[in-house]
C-alpha cells in the first residue's frame, strides 16, 4: 500500500501539552497551561447560555451553510454573506485554501521564517515547494517576500500578528506590500490575533481594493472559543465561492455556530478579556525584566521569551507543573497570558529554576 511521498516526510501538529497528558505522567494535581494561546476568561456567561440551550438540538445536523453565523459575521464587519466561509478553526480555512489555489509540485507557496507552523504543513502535504524567506527582527520581511516572487508563485501567508514572535506588520506596510503583489497571486493575511490590537479594521476596506486578497480570523482566541473549533474567512465572493466547493459541508458543528453568534453579541466579554490579555502581557514583560530575560514584545496574548537552554528548562517547568511551548526559534519559549494568578506562579517557578 502506497501513500503520496509529500506526506511521508510530514510531522503532524503537535498542539500544546493537554493537562490531563501531564497529570498521568508526573502525577500532578495542579497544573497550569500556557501553551496553546487560550484566553485565560474562557467564553462569557451569555455564550454559556446560548450553548446550553443549543446541545438539545445536537441530534440533528447543523447548517451546513452556517446562514446565522455568516449574517452575524456580515453585520459585524460590513460585509457580504457570501464573503464569508466558515471553517473547523482557522486552521481548516488555511487547508482549504490550501487546497483551491496549489495544484502542482511546482507550484511556489511563500511565508515568512518564524511563522505559524500550518504554513509548511500544508504546502508540504500537497507537494508544492515551500518558499521560507528570512524573518526581519524575528517578524515578516515583505520586501524579501516581494523579492522571493516567480512565476510558479501561487499562495503567501502573512500572520499579523504573528505566531509564535507576536510582531505585528504597520497597516501602510501591508497595504503598500499588496500593492506590489500581482493579482494573479492569492494572498492570505492571517488575523487570529486582531481582536486584541483593539485597532481600526482596514484590512477588510482592502477586500474591495485586492481581489487576491483574503483575510481569516477565529473565535479561539479573544472569543474564548478554542474548544469549539470555529474560524472563518472573509474574502471576494469569487474566492469564497470556490473554497466552498471544497469545504465540508457540516464542517462548523451546531453548538459552535451558535455559540460564535452569542459571542458576537457579547462585546462586554471581549472587551474584558482584552483588558485582562494587556495586563497579562504587563505582568509576563515585567517579570521577564525582574529576571534579566530578553524577549519578542507582542501583539497577541503571548510572549516568547529566550532563555539558556529551552529543552531542558520546558522539562524543568513540566515537572513543577507549568506547560509552556517550545519553538523553533533557539532557546525561545513561547509562554501564553494566563490569569494573574497563574502568571505570579509560573514566574516564581522561572526565578526558582533560573
Amino acid at each position: 500500500m502506497s501513500v503520496c511521498e509529500s506526506i511521508k516526510g510530514l510531522s503532524p501538529y503537535q498542539g500544546g501539552k493537554p493537562i490531563s497528558e501531564l497529570q498521568r505522567e508526573l502525577g500532578l494535581e495542579q497544573v497550569v497551561k500556557l501553551a496553546s494561546n487560550e484566553n485565560p476568561l474562557g467564553l462569557g456567561q451569555k455564550t454559556l447560555k446560548a450553548m446550553q440551550q443549543a446541545i438539545v438540538e445536537v441530534g440533528r445536523y447543523p447548517d451546513g451553510n452556517g446562514f446565522e453565523l455568516k449574517q452575524a459575521i456580515g453585520d459585524h464587519l460590513n460585509v457580504s454573506v457570501d464573503s464569508v466561509t466558515l471553517g473547523n478553526g482557522s486552521n481548516d480555512i488555511l487547508e482549504l485554501i490550501a487546497r483551491a489555489y496549489v495544484c502542482a509540485s511546482k507550484d511556489e507557496v511563500i511565508f515568512s521564517e518564524y511563522a505559524f507552523v500550518v504554513y509548511p504543513l500544508v504546502t508540504q502535504a500537497l507537494g508544492a515547494k515551500a518558499i521560507v524567506t528570512k524573518s526581519k527582527n524575528f517578524g515578516h520581511d515583505l520586501e524579501a517576500m516581494l523579492l522571493a516572487i516567480t512565476d510558479n508563485t501561487k499562495l503567501i501567508f502573512i500572520a499579523n500578528p504573528n505566531n509564535p514572535t507576536g510582531t505585528l506588520l504597520d497597516d501602510e506596510s501591508i497595504h503598500a506590500f499588496l500593492s506590489r503583489v500581482p493579482s494573479s497571486i492569492t494572498v492570505v493575511l492571517d488575523q487570529a490575533y486582531f481582536e486584541y490590537l483593539n485597532e481600526n479594521d482596514l484590512a477588510i476596506s482592502w477586500l474591495k481594493e485586492f481581489d487576491n486578497l483574503i483575510i481569516t480570523r477565529t473565535f479561539s482566541k479573544a472569543y474564548g472559543l478554542a474548544g469549539l473549533r470555529v474560524g472563518y474567512s472573509i474574502s471576494s465572493e469569487k474566492i469564497a465561492d470556490y473554497i466552498n466547493r471544497i469545504r465540508q459541508p457540516f464542517n462548523v458543528n451546531h453548538v459552535a455556530q451558535v455559540a460564535a453568534v452569542a459571542a458576537l453579541g457579547d462585546q462586554s466579554h471581549l472587551v474584558r478579556s482584552v483588558v485582562a490579555n494587556k495586563n497579562g502581557l504587563k505582568q509576563l514583560a515585567d517579570g521577564f525584566d525582574k529576571l534579566g530575560l530578553s524577549y519578542i514584545p507582542s501583539s497577541a496574548n503571548f510572549i516568547s521569551v529566550k532563555v539558556e537552554d529551552a529543552p531542558k528548562l520546558y522539562q524543568q517547568l513540566l515537572e513543577l507543573g507549568f506547560i509552556v511551548r517550545p519553538v523553533e526559534m533557539k532557546n525561545y519559549l513561547r509562554v501564553s497570558i494566563g490569569s494573574s494568578k497563574e502568571i505570579s506562579g509560573f514566574l516564581d517557578a522561572l526565578k526558582s529554576l533560573l
